[in-house]
């Protein structure tokens, strides 16, 4: 408990400093935002477990309702090899929470009237538009990639909500996943232009439209945004996003001066290997708009503040109000592919039903995690937003991730 009251007068310190700038000041206690601080102090103790038994080296989480910051804790250890502490500034790779920040600065564009999300990726990227479809038969006993045609072209829409027919090579063991692999796809040594020039030499996994899959989509978005922008991605999204809303900390590579407060993964209990994680100092020429992004709670707490206030923070416009309630609705209908009450929208999953998700929530609320198990999501039906910084390994990632979700929304009482 001590550990929650420093991290809470931390990040008190820095919020009521933010707090003149519009940034959300404190509640004074959860209760007055309608939250169980019984019920927050529990998932505080069961992480601190966690924390104790290795599974996680560390972590700083954060609820907010109402306008106001209702909890927040740090606990653990920031880098476990260094024994350092575990602080509310800490630096951590947020891997597919890119992929929101990336979305919001395509979708500025469609405000400016610089694209349209109907618009095919061939008209940016005209490589994309040679892609055929690999469909797998089996020819004298082996089985191979016949290509076709798609049905129709990849639109930028496809991009948002994954419906492009690419993929990642990691999720199946079919012939285009393995494709991926092979062209080393996501290589941090690559440009953003080198990925997509490789890429569009490989097959689609379906024709666009035709299912949701997960995958390079939000790369590619990425380097569209580029070739629209004229600058790489990180100066794109430091001028369109990270400036407005005061978001010092992100970027696509940590700076020597910071790389002191970098969140490292740690060994997992019982021996087992920790998934590897790219150095945040590699000075890789790959920047992932699907994955790429380091930040700090502070910093997404900005960027999901903004959303949760549709699309406005400290005075500063970021997205209009109806380009968010487009973002934020089902994009996916009946296609295939999503689990039950939960589709996607531009960037973000969103909830469809209130049931059949095998996760508590309310329909119409959206976000999405990262790799190393970082989560966010915003809520508007309960005015609450949560934040779940961590850096795991993938076989504990989405239980831990699922854990927090659900405590918090058992944190509710009015």
């Amino acid at each position: 408990m001590k550990k929650t009251m420093l991290a809470l007068a931390v990040l008190s310190v820095a919020t009521a400093a933010h707090a003149e700038n519009g940034v959300l000041p404190m509640a004074g206690k959860p209760e007055d935002v309608g939250l169980s601080s019984a019920q927050l102090k529990r998932l505080e103790e069961v992480t601190q477990k966690h924390v104790d038994s290795g599974l996680v080296p560390g972590a700083v989480m954060l609820v907010a309702r109402r306008g106001k910051i209702a909890w927040v804790s740090t606990l653990g250890k920031r880098d476990v090899a260094a024994g350092d502490a575990m602080k509310p500034d800490a630096i951590f790779r947020i891997y597919s929470m890119t992929k929101p920040i990336v979305s919001v600065a395509a979708m500025q564009m469609v405000e400016e009237g610089r694209l349209q999300v109907s618009d095919p990726v061939s008209k940016f990227l005209p490589g994309i538009g040679k892609m055929k479809v690999g469909t797998e038969k089996v020819v004298d006993g082996r089985t191979v990639l016949q290509l076709g045609d798609p049905e129709r072209a990849m639109t930028v829409q496809d991009l948002l909500r994954h419906t492009s027919g690419l993929t990642y090579g990691t999720r199946g063991t079919a012939l285009v996943n393995q494709s991926y692999i092979d062209a080393k796809i996501g290589d941090r040594a690559m440009s953003n232009e080198e990925f997509v020039a490789k890429l569009s030499t490989l097959a689609l996994k379906f024709s666009p439209g035709t299912r949701w899959e997960y995958g390079v989509s939000t790369d590619v978005l990425g380097r569209l945004v580029e070739v629209v922008d004229g600058k790489k991605l990180g100066e794109a999204l430091s001028a369109r996003i990270f400036e407005p809303l005061g978001m010092v900390d992100t970027g696509f590579q940590v700076p020597a001066d910071k790389l002191s407060r970098a969140a490292q993964p740690g060994p997992r209990p019982s021996g087992q290997p920790m998934t590897a994680r790219f150095a945040v100092n590699d000075g890789a020429k790959y920047e992932s708009g699907g994955g790429g992004l380091t930040s700090t709670m502070d910093d997404y707490l900005r960027f999901s503040a903004m959303l949760a206030n549709g699309g406005v923070l400290s005075g500063k416009r970021v997205l209009g109000t109806q380009t968010l309630a487009f973002m934020t609705a089902d994009h996916t209908g009946n296609r295939p592919g999503r689990p039950p009450g939960l589709g996607f929208g531009l960037g973000f999953e969103v909830r469809t039903m209130t049931g059949e998700a095998a996760l508590p929530g309310s329909v119409g609320e959206y976000g999405w995690a990262g790799n190393a198990g970082t989560l966010f999501w915003v809520d508007p039906k309960e005015q609450l937003f949560a934040i779940y910084m961590v850096q795991v390994s993938d076989p504990d990632r989405i239980a831990l991730r699922n854990q927090f979700r659900t405590m918090v929304q058992a944190a509710i009482i009015d």
